[in-house]
């Protein structure tokens, strides 16, 4: 018979529930701010819930009625150094963490509710409603709310978007060691979520002085918890990963700052992460001013059960029964917070014709829209620039590879900001490839090898980023691990800085590399130009030289915009002229280069295909003009030097290696045609790989990726339609 031993997690998980000594230890100001608090949230979010039902909220309004114990109990203990992040239902959250920087002390039953408070309430209430003077110029609305001065990263509209963020901004408050830390809040939904998952096991590993809060409200939209889990007691999530887990009633607020204390204790000690879930309830739908026994999914004796348990109301008994304060004081505050939203509520809006609307003055004016997709590049006026053919230092022979180490080494060397992280970047002598050789040694504390968890690991660099105390490098080994990170590559790093306002950083760079031609078949073989040209808000480099290198990852690494730089396995031991000692000189962003003068036709190309081309070009005798573009976002597109060679020859051909679906040249050629279209003697031609990824098979994968041949035949395309056929 075999024999059984009973394991057990390596930290505890417990239950924590109040009693009635517990109340009475708890001083009455503290008990009064709690309830202040609290009856502010709650008159935010019924005036939030009223304007949506006629119509003024443009979007959702997931409202937290009935969950602001939580919010408060949480937030009362953070320091205003703390750092607070939250998903799509989040008023509240954002609201006591805003409302503590303001007052970090206790707040009265009668506290002023004209200064400070009401400008608040009337800038968030501006952000729900799309108004100009919201905290993100009315990009963010109801989901999108953030304050970073309050503390406030940032809540966020994909479930369990935001976790991973937080966890860089754990990384960084855990660098700086003065104990502060950070806590990101979401609900039952998103401990289903694998970047949620993932970060858990990250932070654990690394000690991350990170909270992960849970709101349990029991329904994903309309889907019981009971319903998508085997365990819905969901702070068992924590244990699994060693971090140590409380249960609490969130409808009781101090059991959820008595929680929270003990929580802080473990984080701000070094302890590393901890997992609160708090039991609560929204007293409404999903979304609007419905209860959801509307809709079909809940009872209404279930719903007056739990508001039979409210937590306003718990802290006011509290209060009234040891004397502190009147019922006619908890009526009155109650008032004082409703009229104090009305008011701001009749600032945003005006009636006209018998029918409400929004003030047209507080729109953001339509010019807006486009308005920090980017930076301006401001950070790179002045820098010394240089190309190979004008640089003065000493230059000798050396391989792409080496090229990389170098001039990582020289940045890191002389920005101890700069952190890198991936897998395998401090092992192996530099990673798979050899690219980072010599860091880790030299480096050991910026040099970070990861779990395997892209989508984690990337929003934790972003979090980093988004920080702004610290500038991460993120390797992916292959890029078609985007696709593992999509959540947080594109709708989180690539559109932080537009849907917060257009104002805050990201100055995140993006190593990976294009393995076509190594055999490693369909899922290690991606060309990500095209895919992080779509979406909007990533700047692309693609050096093809060593020199070019040097330049362009210092370049990179001066922006506050995220940056993909693009490598080709195929050059990493391709040599070239490079920088000796000077690793200091910038190629500016949105610099092409013509590599290859001619008159005839313009070879628009990048990466490994310039040299093809060049080759190509030589080998036939073609008088082809070739650019290697070098920086591959449409507003990194050097226009004047592309325009300039068009003007000249009158034809074009964009070459790419990589297939025919994820292609960088579609979009390439549909800018050029619509830009140069009298220019053009013939359409814009193509060369690109097949429909189909690469194979493993040598045969099919040089089938599938174009290369000289291909090369070829869109050259003499282009000539023929010249009346000019090649032999």
């Amino acid at each position: 018979m075999p024999v059984h031993e009973t394991l057990r997690p390596r930290t505890e998980w417990r239950a924590l529930r109040t009693t009635d000594a517990d109340w009475a230890a708890v001083p009455a100001e503290r008990l009064v701010t709690m309830l202040v608090l609290q009856h502010l949230i709650r008159a935010f979010e019924e005036s939030v819930l009223d304007l949506a039902g006629q119509g003024l909220v443009h979007g959702p309004a997931h409202s937290a009625i009935g969950q602001e114990g939580a919010a408060v109990g949480s937030i009362l203990r953070l320091r205003d150094r703390d750092q607070v992040n939250g998903s799509h239902r989040g008023h509240h959250q954002f609201l006591a963490k805003a409302l503590r920087h303001l007052h970090p002390g206790d707040l009265p039953v009668d506290a002023d509710l004209t200064g400070d408070i009401r400008d608040l309430a009337r800038r968030t209430l501006a952000e729900i409603m799309g108004l100009s003077e919201g905290f993100c110029r009315g990009r963010g609305g109801s989901m999108h709310l953030r304050w970073t001065a309050a503390g406030n990263l940032g809540t966020n509209a994909i479930v369990g978007g935001g976790v991973p963020l937080a966890a860089g901004a754990a990384w960084c408050q855990a660098r700086d060691g003065r104990g502060d830390v950070v806590v990101t809040y979401f609900g039952d939904g998103a401990t289903s979520i694998g970047s949620v998952l993932e970060t858990m096991n990250m932070a654990a590993a690394w000690k991350l002085p990170l909270c992960f809060f849970v709101e349990n409200n029991r329904y994903a939209v309309a889907t019981a918890v009971e319903e998508v889990t085997a365990e819905p007691r969901l702070s068992a999530r924590g244990p699994g990963f060693a971090i140590p887990s409380w249960q609490v009633d969130g409808m009781d607020p101090l059991a959820v700052d008595l929680a929270m204390g003990e929580a802080l204790d473990v984080m701000r000690s070094g302890g590393g992460p901890t997992l609160i879930e708090a039991d609560v309830y929204r007293y409404f739908h999903q979304n609007g001013p419905l209860p959801g026994s509307a809709f079909g999914y809940r009872t209404k004796e279930e719903e007056a059960a739990w508001r039979a348990r409210d937590p306003l109301d718990r802290v006011a008994r509290a209060l009234l029964e040891r004397q502190a304060l009147r019922e006619a004081q908890v009526e009155g505050l109650r008032r004082r917070a409703v009229a104090m939203m009305e008011d701001v509520a009749g600032e945003l809006t005006e009636t006209v014709d018998g029918r409400r609307r929004i003030v047209p003055a507080l729109w953001p004016d339509p010019s807006f829209r486009d308005v920090g997709v980017r930076g301006d590049l401001s950070e790179l006026a002045g820098v010394r620039t240089a190309e190979a053919e004008t640089f003065r230092g000493a230059m000798a022979e050396a391989t792409v590879v080496d090229t990389i180490a170098r001039v990582l080494h020289r940045r890191m060397e002389t920005d101890p900001r700069i952190v890198l992280f991936g897998e395998d970047v401090h092992r192996l002598k530099g990673g798979t490839n050899g690219a980072t050789r010599g860091l880790a040694a030299a480096f050991p504390d910026r040099v970070i090898g990861t779990p395997i968890c892209e989508n984690a690991f990337a929003g934790l660099a972003g979090g980093i980023a988004m920080d702004g105390r610290h500038r991460p490098i993120v390797e992916f080994m292959y890029a078609d691990f985007t696709w593992v990170a999509a959540d947080q590559v594109f709708n989180q790093i690539a559109k932080a800085r537009h849907m917060f306002g257009g104002d805050g950083a990201v100055p995140l760079v993006l190593r990976t590399k294009v393995a076509m031609g190594t055999g490693y078949g369909s899922q290690h073989s991606l060309d990500p130009a095209g895919i992080y040209a779509a979406s909007v808000g990533w700047r692309i480099v693609a050096p093809s030289t060593p020199f070019d290198y040097v330049g362009l990852m210092n370049a990179a690494l001066r922006c506050e915009d995220p940056v993909l730089v693009i490598e080709h396995v195929e050059l990493y031991g391709a040599k070239g002229p490079a920088p000796v000692d000077d690793l200091d000189g910038f190629i500016p962003l949105g610099r092409a280069k013509v590599v290859r003068p001619g008159t005839r036709m313009t070879v628009l190309t990048y990466l490994s295909m310039v040299r093809h081309a060049v080759a190509v070009a030589d080998e036939f005798g073609v008088d082809a003009e070739v650019i290697d573009l070098r920086t591959l976002d449409r507003a990194g597109l050097d226009w004047e030097t592309i325009g300039a060679s068009i003007r000249k020859t009158n034809n074009v051909l964009v070459v790419e290696q990589g297939a025919l679906g994820p292609s960088y040249g579609g979009m390439l050629a549909d800018e050029v045609q619509r830009r140069f279209f009298d220019w053009l003697d013939q359409p814009v031609q193509r060369v690109h790989g097949g429909e189909a990824s690469s194979s493993i098979s040598k045969v099919l994968e040089t089938a599938a990726c174009a290369g000289r041949n291909e090369i070829a035949a869109g050259m003499r395309r282009v000539m023929a339609e010249q009346g000019a056929p090649l032999g």
